[in-house]
Protein backbone atom coordinates (compact mmCIF):
# COMPACT_ATOMS: atom_id res chain seq x y z
CA UNK A 1 0.00 0.00 0.00
CA UNK A 2 2.81 2.72 -1.10
CA UNK A 3 1.95 6.17 -1.37
CA UNK A 4 -1.98 5.30 0.59
CA UNK A 5 -2.74 7.87 3.12
CA UNK A 6 -4.86 7.00 6.59
CA UNK A 7 -6.69 9.66 7.99
CA UNK A 8 -6.48 9.63 11.85
CA UNK A 9 -8.68 11.29 14.00
CA UNK A 10 -7.89 12.23 17.66
CA UNK A 11 -10.15 11.98 19.95
CA UNK A 12 -9.23 11.80 23.90
CA UNK A 13 -8.61 8.60 25.47
CA UNK A 14 -12.03 9.53 28.11
CA UNK A 15 -14.27 10.62 24.64
CA UNK A 16 -16.78 7.89 26.23
CA UNK A 17 -16.35 8.73 29.87
CA UNK A 18 -16.55 12.87 29.68
CA UNK A 19 -19.40 15.29 29.93
CA UNK A 20 -18.28 18.76 28.55
CA UNK A 21 -21.13 21.51 29.07
CA UNK A 22 -19.67 25.21 28.23
CA UNK A 23 -21.52 28.97 28.80
CA UNK A 24 -20.62 32.12 28.26
CA UNK A 25 -21.35 34.63 31.00
CA UNK A 26 -21.43 38.28 31.07
CA UNK A 27 -19.37 39.09 33.92
CA UNK A 28 -15.49 39.17 34.38
CA UNK A 29 -13.20 36.17 34.78
CA UNK A 30 -12.21 37.32 38.53
CA UNK A 31 -15.65 37.38 39.55
CA UNK A 32 -17.07 34.66 37.84
CA UNK A 33 -13.66 32.75 39.33
CA UNK A 34 -14.90 34.02 42.80
CA UNK A 35 -18.30 32.09 43.04
CA UNK A 36 -16.67 29.07 43.42
CA UNK A 37 -14.37 29.99 45.77
CA UNK A 38 -16.74 31.51 48.47
CA UNK A 39 -19.03 29.25 50.19
CA UNK A 40 -21.13 33.03 50.69
CA UNK A 41 -21.41 32.96 47.21
CA UNK A 42 -21.90 28.84 46.09
CA UNK A 43 -24.73 28.60 48.82
CA UNK A 44 -26.98 31.36 46.29
CA UNK A 45 -26.20 29.61 43.27
CA UNK A 46 -24.87 25.73 43.29
CA UNK A 47 -27.07 23.14 41.82
CA UNK A 48 -29.85 22.27 39.07
CA UNK A 49 -32.92 24.57 39.46
CA UNK A 50 -35.09 23.82 42.22
CA UNK A 51 -32.57 22.67 44.20
CA UNK A 52 -30.93 24.46 47.63
CA UNK A 53 -27.19 23.65 48.98
CA UNK A 54 -26.80 23.69 53.01
CA UNK A 55 -22.86 23.54 53.04
CA UNK A 56 -21.47 21.38 56.34
CA UNK A 57 -17.84 22.45 55.68
CA UNK A 58 -16.08 24.24 53.17
CA UNK A 59 -12.31 24.97 52.13
CA UNK A 60 -11.08 26.28 49.49
CA UNK A 61 -7.55 25.18 49.00
CA UNK A 62 -5.75 22.29 47.09
CA UNK A 63 -6.62 19.29 49.21
CA UNK A 64 -9.06 21.46 51.04
CA UNK A 65 -12.84 20.31 50.87
CA UNK A 66 -16.20 21.26 50.26
CA UNK A 67 -19.00 19.21 52.24
CA UNK A 68 -22.77 19.69 51.51
CA UNK A 69 -25.97 18.46 50.82
CA UNK A 70 -27.85 19.26 47.78
CA UNK A 71 -31.79 19.81 48.62
CA UNK A 72 -34.15 18.29 45.88
CA UNK A 73 -37.22 20.22 45.03
CA UNK A 74 -39.04 16.94 45.89
CA UNK A 75 -37.49 16.76 49.45
CA UNK A 76 -34.70 14.60 48.64
CA UNK A 77 -31.26 15.11 50.17
CA UNK A 78 -28.52 14.66 48.34
CA UNK A 79 -25.07 14.33 50.17
CA UNK A 80 -22.10 15.11 48.36
CA UNK A 81 -18.55 16.01 48.83
CA UNK A 82 -15.85 17.61 46.60
CA UNK A 83 -12.04 17.54 47.05
CA UNK A 84 -10.16 20.48 45.36
CA UNK A 85 -7.11 18.84 43.50
CA UNK A 86 -5.57 22.06 41.86
CA UNK A 87 -6.60 25.34 41.49
CA UNK A 88 -5.05 28.06 39.37
CA UNK A 89 -6.55 31.47 40.04
CA UNK A 90 -8.35 32.58 38.21
CA UNK A 91 -7.92 29.89 35.20
CA UNK A 92 -8.66 27.06 36.30
CA UNK A 93 -10.15 24.41 38.89
CA UNK A 94 -10.10 20.55 38.89
CA UNK A 95 -11.85 18.66 41.83
CA UNK A 96 -12.94 15.36 42.68
CA UNK A 97 -16.78 15.25 42.92
CA UNK A 98 -18.08 11.78 44.69
CA UNK A 99 -21.02 11.30 47.86
CA UNK A 100 -18.33 11.07 50.73
CA UNK A 101 -14.64 11.17 50.64
CA UNK A 102 -14.75 7.50 49.87
CA UNK A 103 -17.15 6.80 46.93
CA UNK A 104 -15.33 4.51 44.86
CA UNK A 105 -17.72 6.23 41.62
CA UNK A 106 -16.23 9.84 42.28
CA UNK A 107 -15.72 11.74 39.27
CA UNK A 108 -12.92 14.32 38.45
CA UNK A 109 -14.27 17.61 36.95
CA UNK A 110 -11.85 20.64 35.20
CA UNK A 111 -13.53 24.00 35.46
CA UNK A 112 -11.81 26.79 33.16
CA UNK A 113 -12.39 30.27 32.85
CA UNK A 114 -10.92 32.38 30.10
CA UNK A 115 -11.89 35.82 29.31
CA UNK A 116 -13.95 36.62 26.38
CA UNK A 117 -13.88 40.59 26.23
CA UNK A 118 -15.90 41.62 29.09
CA UNK A 119 -17.44 38.17 29.77
CA UNK A 120 -16.29 34.87 30.34
CA UNK A 121 -16.25 31.03 29.10
CA UNK A 122 -16.64 28.42 31.52
CA UNK A 123 -15.66 24.77 30.52
CA UNK A 124 -16.52 22.21 32.70
CA UNK A 125 -15.35 19.15 32.20
CA UNK A 126 -16.23 16.16 33.41
CA UNK A 127 -14.63 12.51 33.20
CA UNK A 128 -16.26 9.34 35.05
CA UNK A 129 -14.50 6.20 36.06
CA UNK A 130 -16.22 4.33 33.64
CA UNK A 131 -18.01 4.47 30.78
CA UNK A 132 -21.09 2.96 32.42
CA UNK A 133 -21.18 5.71 35.23
CA UNK A 134 -20.96 8.56 32.48
CA UNK A 135 -24.35 6.86 31.26
CA UNK A 136 -25.73 6.67 34.47
CA UNK A 137 -25.46 9.87 35.40
CA UNK A 138 -26.61 11.30 31.88
CA UNK A 139 -29.75 9.07 31.95
CA UNK A 140 -30.64 8.50 35.55
CA UNK A 141 -29.80 11.90 36.98
CA UNK A 142 -29.56 13.97 34.25
CA UNK A 143 -26.31 15.42 34.45
CA UNK A 144 -26.14 17.17 31.00
CA UNK A 145 -28.97 18.98 32.06
CA UNK A 146 -28.45 19.58 35.53
CA UNK A 147 -25.05 21.05 34.59
CA UNK A 148 -26.36 23.40 32.16
CA UNK A 149 -28.63 24.69 34.86
CA UNK A 150 -26.19 24.77 37.41
CA UNK A 151 -23.82 27.00 34.60
CA UNK A 152 -27.18 29.33 34.26
CA UNK A 153 -27.76 29.69 37.92
CA UNK A 154 -24.10 30.83 38.28
CA UNK A 155 -24.58 32.79 35.17
CA UNK A 156 -27.53 34.55 36.59
CA UNK A 157 -25.86 35.14 40.29
CA UNK A 158 -22.45 36.65 39.14
CA UNK A 159 -24.63 38.51 36.04
CA UNK A 160 -26.51 40.33 39.10
CA UNK A 161 -23.06 41.06 41.05
CA UNK A 162 -21.45 42.30 38.05
CA UNK A 163 -24.56 44.78 37.40
CA UNK A 164 -24.68 45.66 41.19
CA UNK A 165 -20.89 46.57 41.00
CA UNK A 166 -21.05 48.58 38.29
CA UNK A 167 -23.80 50.49 39.93
CA UNK A 168 -21.83 51.17 43.27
Amino acid sequence: MAGARHETRAEPATADREIVISRIIDAPRELVFEAFTEVRHLSRWWGPDGFTTTTRSFEFREGGEWNFVLHGPDGTDYSEWIRWLRIVRPERIALLHGESRDDPNAFESVLTFAADGAATRIVMRTVFPTKELRDEAVEKYHAIEGGRQTLSSLAAYVTELARKGAEG
